[in-house]
C-alpha cells in the first residue's frame, strides 16, 4: 500500500501516525499501557498505520511464544484489520539506502529495522510513535513520539 498526502492532514489538522512493534505489542497485552490506550484511543482509525516490517515483528514474536496461534489470531484480529500496512518500495529502499550511508559515515549502529520502519514513515510523511527514541532519533526530519510516557 501507499499513501497519498499522508502525514498532517491539512482539513483536519491531524498528524497521521506509523505504530512501531512496541507500541502496537501494547494493544494486545492483558495490562496495556494506559497513555498507549488513551493516545491511540483519541486518534481516527484512518490516521493510523503501520510498516510491513512491524507485521513481520509481530508474526516472529508470536511464533516465538507457545501460544503463538493464539496470539498472532488476537493480533490479526486488534491491530492488523484496524490499521493500515505500509510497504517498503523503491522510494523506501532509496530514502533507507541514504540514512544507512549517513549514519554509516558516523560510524552509529543501526538496527535495520529502526532504518525500514524510518525510511517508510518519512517517505509517507508521517510521524514514528516508538519506545525505541535511542535510534530513531538518529534520522534526520522524523518526527517521533512516545506514547508509553
Amino acid at each position: 500500500m501507499t499513501v497519498e498526502n499522508c502525514g498532517q492532514s491539512e482539513a483536519l489538522g491531524e498528524i497521521m501516525y506509523l505504530l512501531d512493534t512496541n507500541i502496537l505489542s501494547e494493544l494486545v497485552k492483558r495490562q496495556p499501557n494506559r497513555n498507549v490506550m488513551r493516545k491511540s484511543g483519541a486518534v481516527p482509525g484512518a490516521s493510523l498505520y503501520t510498516a510491513s516490517v512491524c507485521v513481520m515483528e509481530l508474526r516472529y514474536g508470536a511464533l516465538r511464544r507457545g501460544d503463538g496461534g493464539l496470539l498472532w489470531a488476537k493480533i490479526q484480529e486488534y491491530i492488523i484489520s484496524r490499521v493500515s500496512i505500509l510497504d517498503f518500495s523503491l522510494k523506501e529502499a532509496v530514502m533507507a539506502g541514504d540514512i544507512l550511508n549517513a549514519w554509516y559515515d558516523k560510524g552509529l549502529p543501526i538496527g535495520v529495522e529502526d532504518l525500514l520502519i524510518g525510511s517508510i514513515a518519512l517517505s509517507n510523511g508521517l510521524a514514528v510513535v516508538s519506545a525505541n527514541t535511542k535510534h530513531l532519533s538518529r534520522i534526520p526530519n522524523l518526527q517521533l513520539e512516545n506514547w508509553l510516557l
